[in-house]
């Protein structure tokens, strides 16, 4: 039996309600948002706690929209929407974090994520982001956007270049691409403050990038996280 390619199709907005999954690993904020949306043309299919679930619950349901928290269990939400963007490019998909984090953005962009909005933003901000999303409208701004044009024009040449990194700068780049400060990755890798900065020296300077963000974005290119 030959397995079919899945497809998403977006619901006719005139006539059904919304179909959207949540992914949070806080009970509290899969609760906010499902009070949020409870008299309104969203209907939540789904709810998810970690990463594997979300994915998995996706490619159940096929939902128009997928809610996105960044740092959640068993892969994480960026993870997870780069397995979504591969298995179903046009399903879109909003990042909703407690974290103003460039690398974070960065890397949602450069995955294709629709938006990345902060749980700071109001009920309303939130309401009209998934609406527009679920339609397939990308709610980006040029704010967002400008803070990480730098890392996203990184030549793509580049990620075709062998970098001789060691196996624990690998480490600390893959913890670095993660959104991770160093303090959070020395804890992590059960090293020294001093060597993670030490470590993120060498990989920026053998990247040739000149910052973290831009070295989390060659990071998803190349494949490492």
């Amino acid at each position: 039996m030959v397995e079919t390619e899945r497809t998403w199709f977006p619901t006719n907005r005139c006539f059904m309600a919304i179909r959207m999954l949540i992914a949070d690993d806080h009970a509290v904020m899969r609760a906010g948002v499902r009070s949020l949306v409870q008299k309104t043309e969203i209907e939540i299919v789904a709810e998810a706690a970690d990463g594997d679930s979300a994915f998995q619950l996706a490619l159940k349901h096929l939902p128009d929209l997928v809610l996105l928290d960044v740092r959640m269990p068993n892969n994480d939400g960026i993870a997870c929407l780069g397995r979504l963007r591969a298995e179903l490019p046009q399903m879109p998909v909003l990042m909703f974090s407690a974290y103003d984090n460039p690398t974070y953005i960065a890397r949602a962009v450069a995955l294709g994520a629709a938006g990345y909005l902060v749980k700071t933003a109001s009920p309303e901000e939130l309401l009209a982001a998934m609406r527009r999303a679920a339609t397939g409208e990308s709610i980006w701004t040029r704010e967002e956007l400008r803070r990480v044009t730098g890392a996203l024009s990184t030549p793509h040449g580049a990620v075709d270049l062998e970098v001789p990194l060691t196996k624990r700068e690998n480490e600390v780049l893959k913890q670095l691409a993660l959104g991770l400060s160093n303090k959070e990755i020395a804890l992590a890798l059960s090293i020294s403050y001093e060597t993670v900065k030490e470590h993120v020296q060498n990989v920026l300077r053998k990247v040739g990038v000149s910052d973290r963000t831009q070295a989390a974005v060659w990071a998803v290119r190349k494949g490492i996280v």
